[in-house]
């Protein structure tokens, strides 16, 4: 594949495995051996949970980026171009150096087949090491304990919220879950979790390792008030921590407070005002994300979020809720045919005036038709589009001045929407939905 494009290497990838999804580490493991992989960084922090992973792992970057670490960041899914999952001192890794990478994996996998993420994953390691890193944040793809970031040994693993989801590969069970992701964990090493109520298994693999164990709600929490939000912690050597005033942030707040205790146990320089300068800075692609539009001179605000499962949409609905408007809610939404549809309408039905639904780009979409039926079963207005961008520019037209447009329900669709976006040169980026 010498001389390929990162194009010609991708579409390698998606043919190179007879599964998207295989899960175990043996594979994997036997490759990063042949590449001589180690450790990537001095300082290395796994982050998997159900929801909140990409902000969270946004979060911790900041703040070691703020006290002039070289970091890496690898996640996932992707966007809009691949590259946006391998993050090297905040700037996505270039097309040559992932492309170097693909070739470096590929020259020694010999005859083990890798799935898409397994060689990306790899590809990311190896960039990573010869970075010269101070600190690495890796977001786990799918589960945990067999997902091919569990590869390294992290010296801290952050569990974001457990809840329902890949329920084909996680289990049905919020304690399934729990024991998968749990699997990131390491024997004597910081744990922590962001989820107020952790199913037991969990509980259990911390025990079992004598793992020191930070936990929401007990070992550091926030409080939101109308005007500002308060953290309190502990440093790893048990003091306690407390930072007072902070300003509201679009992200959710509670990530950035697991983050903000991941710091604290990483023994770095402890100063509120560059901490505060750090989170207040952080930004990410399509998590609560506000667009202001200008609609042939109708002002319109639009809100993107990826969420895809009953828990975001639960945690979105409460944003929205939180902020009372004049005028009119309107959605465009779109949703993955594996995901659970009435447990992702039934938060927001109360918030949402019009509905308009589209197919995804992908044959996992559930189909627009369906959409349109369930809500119309729950009473909604509602109506069916051929693909997002239709949908997005119906409500456009539909929105009186004022009003808001939430589009949500996957990475596809906020993937679609940043496209229309770009090639009507419209929506410019805005801080607020805190405020």
């Amino acid at each position: 594949m010498t001389g390929k494009t990162l194009a010609d290497w991708l579409a390698y990838l998606e043919r190179l495995h007879p599964s998207a999804i295989d899960m175990g580490l043996e594979r994997s493991r036997e490759v990063a051996q042949r590449l001589g992989l180690g450790k990537p960084a001095e300082r290395v922090v796994t982050v998997t949970g159900t929801n909140g992973k990409g902000s969270t792992c946004a979060f911790l970057a900041s703040l070691l980026r703020q006290q002039g670490l070289k970091v890496g960041v690898y996640s996932s899914p992707h966007l809009l171009r691949y590259n946006e999952r391998v993050l090297i001192e905040g700037q996505e890794a270039s097309d040559g150096a992932l492309c170097e990478a693909f070739a470096a994996v590929e020259a020694v996998r010999g005859d083990i087949t890798l799935t898409y993420f397994e060689m990306g994953t790899l590809a990311a390691f190896w960039l990573f090491e010869r970075a010269g890193l101070d600190a690495v944040v890796l977001e786990v793809g799918l589960g945990g304990r067999l997902d091919a970031v569990n590869l390294i040994d992290a010296d801290l693993a952050l569990i974001t919220t457990i809840g329902l989801d890949h329920a084909e590969w996680l289990g049905d069970t919020r304690e399934s879950v729990a024991a998968e992701k749990a699997g990131i964990l390491r024997a004597g090493r910081p744990a922590l979790c962001g989820d107020l109520d952790p199913p037991q298994p969990l509980l259990e693999q911390v025990k079992a390792l004598s793992a020191p164990f930070f936990l929401r709600g007990r070992d550091y929490d926030l409080a939101i008030t109308d005007q500002a939000w308060h953290w309190y912690g502990h440093s790893r050597h048990g003091e306690l921590l407390e930072l007072h005033g902070l300003p509201l942030l679009d992200l959710p707040m509670e990530n950035a407070a697991l983050a903000l205790q991941a710091y604290a146990l990483l023994e770095l320089p402890w100063q509120a005002e560059q901490i505060t300068a750090a989170l207040a800075s952080t930004r990410v692609s399509g998590r609560l994300e506000r667009r202001a539009l200008n609609w042939h001179g109708k002002p319109l605000t639009l809100w993107l979020d990826v969420g895809h499962n009953p828990h975001a949409a639960a945690y979105l609905a409460g944003r929205l809720a939180s902020r009372p408007m004049s005028g009119k809610r309107l959605a465009v939404f779109g949703l993955l045919a594996d995901k659970d549809l009435d447990g992702v309408l039934a938060p927001l039905l109360g918030l949402v005036q019009d509905w308009a639904v589209a197919p995804l780009p992908t044959p996992r979409t559930r189909p627009a038709a369906e959409l349109e039926a369930a809500l119309l079963n729950l009473g909604a207005s509602v109506t069916a589009y051929s693909d997002v961008a239709a949908a997005l520019e119906g409500q456009c037209a539909r929105a009186s001045a004022g009003d808001e447009i939430m589009l949500f329900g996957s990475f596809y669709c906020v993937a679609e929407a940043l496209e229309w976006l770009a090639r009507h040169s419209i929506g410019e980026v805005q801080d607020g939905f805190a405020g």
